[in-house]
């Protein structure tokens, strides 16, 4: 009730929108429930991307051929480009599913604008612990809950929406509008960027701007716009005596285990207030500005409900300020697991044989890949020579992803803020996302376009979890905001 008190308060403190903003206002509230249907019907598609299955595999097809035919009876061209099949670890051959890449207008007077948007969803099913259907659509006190309802379908349509509901209204849309939807982002988005590649100079060669709403907010109740996210490198390091395991009764006490240097290498790596011990990892760091302090004390972050939420028992820091800092523009490392590793329950008394550890950085501008992969190694091994033992480690980084940084004075973030500012009555929360979106960096290194990413979902939603859902509020002002956006952007662009 609190929650939807507040929204109440937002929207009347909103300021008025204008003759045609407010006919398209009317229409998206008349036909939300329409809107709702579309996502139910969506969410009803178990398009998994992440487990390697024929039927699901025809799932995502399903869902890219309905897509498709959204866009078809909107007027939009396209195209639903062929990716042909992968080869996966197992020795079967899966169907890659179609990119859809779309259009609709081509006045050179008007500034093009490209949404990019996902299909496809992490695995769910019910007794993994959701309290309804996750493949069907249900709608509890205001929530619609549903896998894919935040993540990414419920943003996805909302962007249709709000070209659905221009075309409705018979009124001229103010952008050009283009879209570029995949179905195997989930799985890291297999084919994407040499697809992106092959289109520069074809199908982006008329985009000026790049949006993603593939994020969340950082509040249950202020909506944000995302201008960075830290870059990620993974890291393997592996410390071997022999391929089979030992019986510690009969080699207890006589050579050096694997998993006791193991240990002492990951332990090396960070200490117990979250810094890392690695030299000279915050040397490339970017300076901390004053304007960046006051844009963290502007957020709206409640530490207590944040902390709640969470189910933590205490933070490593006891201000806001001092959180989203080292959430987001300081880099971090996390010990994620040891592989060979015994592991099951019970007392088996084995000595691993071979053993290794996996770790990543997250990374923040201006910190470059092959400067830390250099210095994680050459510590371990440092680390490693000290202990004189006699098995062998090799160190090895598996995956080096690029932070990711957008200008917020841009034109386009200039036209989402006013367009926040008319649809919710605040002014959005600045943020950057301490996870790692690929997708961003890809569309800004190879088209040198401008990359925008205006969240639609709180922060509650339970993106990839149980229970995933989004605030009817945020889906049908969202389908606001973006014909709002359009508006501005159309206003600002030279």
């Amino acid at each position: 009730l609190l929650l939807l008190l507040l929204e109440q308060r937002m929207l009347s403190s909103s300021s008025p929108p204008s003759g045609l903003l407010e006919k398209v206002f009317q229409y998206i509230d008349l036909h939300q429930d329409e809107f709702v249907q579309s996502l139910k019907e969506w969410v009803a598609i178990e398009s998994d991307s992440v487990q390697p299955m024929p039927h699901l595999r025809q799932e995502l097809f399903r869902m890219m051929a309905l897509a498709a035919d959204k866009l078809r009876h909107l007027g939009a061209r396209v195209d639903s480009v062929d990716l042909g099949s992968q080869q996966m670890p197992d020795g079967q051959c899966l169907p890659i599913p179609p990119i859809i890449l779309a259009g609709l207008g081509n006045d050179p007077k008007k500034p093009t604008v490209c949404f990019y948007g996902h299909l496809d969803v992490q695995p769910a099913q019910k007794d993994d612990g959701w309290l309804t259907d996750p493949y069907t659509l249900t709608e509890v006190d205001g929530k619609l809950y549903g896998r894919g309802a935040t993540d990414n379908k419920g943003p996805v349509l909302a962007w249709i929406n709000a070209v659905g509901t221009f075309r409705a209204l018979k009124q001229d849309l103010p952008v050009n509008v283009k879209f570029i939807l995949e179905g195997m982002e989930e799985a890291g988005s297999v084919a994407l960027e040499e697809l992106v590649r092959r289109e520069k100079d074809h199908f982006f060669s008329s985009v000026d701007y790049i949006v993603i709403s593939d994020n969340l907010w950082i509040s249950q109740k202020k909506p944000a716009l995302t201008f960075g996210t830290r870059g990620n490198c993974y890291f393997m390091v592996e410390v071997k005596c022999r391929e089979q395991d030992f019986h510690s009764g009969t080699f207890g006490g006589i050579l050096n285990e694997p998993m006791a240097d193991l240990v002492a290498l990951l332990g090396s790596l960070v200490d117990s207030s979250g810094h890392i011990l690695i030299p000279g990892i915050y040397d490339q760091m970017a300076p901390l500005t004053e304007e960046e302090k006051t844009m963290y004390r502007n957020i709206d972050l409640d530490m207590e409900e944040y902390q709640k939420s969470s189910q933590v028992e205490k933070f490593l820091f006891d201000t806001k300020e001092e959180l989203l800092m080292h959430l987001w523009r300081y880099p971090s490392l996390s010990i994620h697991g040891i592989e060979g590793a015994f592991d099951e329950p019970g007392t088996k008394t084995v000595i691993p044989g071979r053993v290794i550890g996996k770790f990543s950085i997250r990374l923040v501008p201006h910190m470059n890949l092959s400067v830390v992969e250099k210095q994680v190694k050459q510590h371990l091994e440092a680390v490693f020579a000290k202990r004189n033992s006699f098995n062998k480690m090799t160190v090895s980084m598996v995956l080096g992803l690029q932070p990711w940084t957008a200008n917020i004075n841009d034109t386009q973030y200039l036209a989402a803020k006013r367009a926040i500012k008319t649809v919710f009555g605040v002014d959005p929360d600045m943020i950057q996302d301490g996870s790692t979106i690929p997708i961003a960096k890809l569309f800004q290194a190879i088209t040198q376009k401008s990359v925008m990413m205006l969240p639609l979902g709180a922060v509650d939603d339970g993106e990839h979890s149980q229970n995933e859902k989004i605030n009817r509020w945020n889906y049908i002002q969202g389908s606001k905001l973006f014909a709002a956006f359009f508006l501005e952007l159309s206003k600002l662009h030279l």
